[in-house]
């Protein structure tokens, strides 16, 4: 061995070259979709983070000099002894920092019509991650409905949640939203095809509504779902559930079916009114940064 390989040896074996290694096995097992909604998440400019404001909350927030009105308990007497004025520890308001999350895991968001294209649950899950590591970029808790997660900071936080996404495997046909332990007065946001049994969703809104949530519902489509383009013979299969429709003539069913469709989108925009949330429309052959973008500031406007 040379004495540039031996040297090359011997730094490996020391501390800097074992945490290299370390840090290497640690990228190397890092969900490619992680790494995906980072670097989509890293597309958006976000500009400074103006969500930040005091209130009730766990976290120090800041001093400020006491003013007529604030109540003897608010003083902090170990800050105010540093000098003649009286200073109050204010908390961060936690409420409207918190975000959960609901990405529809169903068999109905397998599908994709195009080997170039997404499926839609892919699609989901990357701009729902994107927006977890937005939100934990400006010092957001972000969470799973249902208390699988519960709201964290934190890119310990982003990990699990990219591990829960690539690992879940439900079988369900259409995946009812979840929501329990839904923290109240927070936001949320909810992304489906939002295609199975309606009154699940308006359960689910309900409730969210009642504890006071604001949130955004974003539909997530495949483009073929959109235009229905099938003529003649075609086989229509079931997400997931044995249900197959053969037809002869694809094209008489057309209408119906983009009446049902557009019935189906009146119906999440009235609840969406009622519950005082956001719809929105992203299809997958469309771009996951626009869709991103608009998420961010739909999210933004329920604060």
């Amino acid at each position: 061995m040379s004495p540039s390989a031996t040297s090359r040896a011997q730094a490996a074996r020391g501390p800097a070259g074992q945490l290299r290694t370390r840090a290497e096995e640690a990228a190397s097992v890092l969900p490619p979709l992680l790494v995906q909604a980072q670097q989509l998440a890293g597309a958006v400019l976000l500009g400074e983070h103006g969500r930040r404001r005091s209130g009730v909350g766990d976290d120090f927030w800041q001093y400020r000099p006491a003013a007529q009105g604030d109540s003897r308990r608010m003083i902090d007497h170990r800050r105010s002894a540093r000098g003649d004025l009286q200073y109050v520890r204010e908390r961060e308001w936690q409420i409207a920092q918190t975000v959960h999350l609901w990405v529809d895991q169903g068999q109905s968001m397998r599908f994709s019509s195009d080997r170039n294209l997404p499926q839609k649950v892919t699609r989901a899950r990357l701009m729902g991650l994107a927006m977890a590591v937005l939100m934990v970029r400006g010092g957001e808790r972000v969470g799973l409905t249902g208390g699988r997660l519960p709201p964290r900071r934190g890119n310990m936080q982003i990990l699990r949640m990219a591990e829960h996404f690539t690992s879940d495997e439900d079988m369900t046909p259409y995946a009812p939203p979840e929501h329990r332990a839904l923290i109240p007065h927070a936001r949320a946001l909810f992304l489906s095809d939002f295609l199975g049994p309606f009154e699940e969703l308006e359960v689910a809104l309900s409730k969210a509504a009642d504890r006071g949530l604001r949130g955004v519902l974003m539909q997530v489509l495949d483009p073929t779902e959109e235009a229905f383009p099938f003529a003649g013979r075609t086989r229509f299969e079931g997400p997931g559930d044995g249900t197959i429709h053969e037809t002869l003539k694809a094209s008489a069913l057309r209408d119906r079916y983009l009446d049902r469709l557009a019935e189906r989108r009146d119906a999440l925009e009235r609840l969406c009114r009622a519950a005082g949330w956001t719809f929105g429309i992203h299809h997958t052959g469309d771009s996951a940064q626009a869709g991103l973008l608009w998420l961010y500031h739909a999210l933004e406007r329920r604060t």
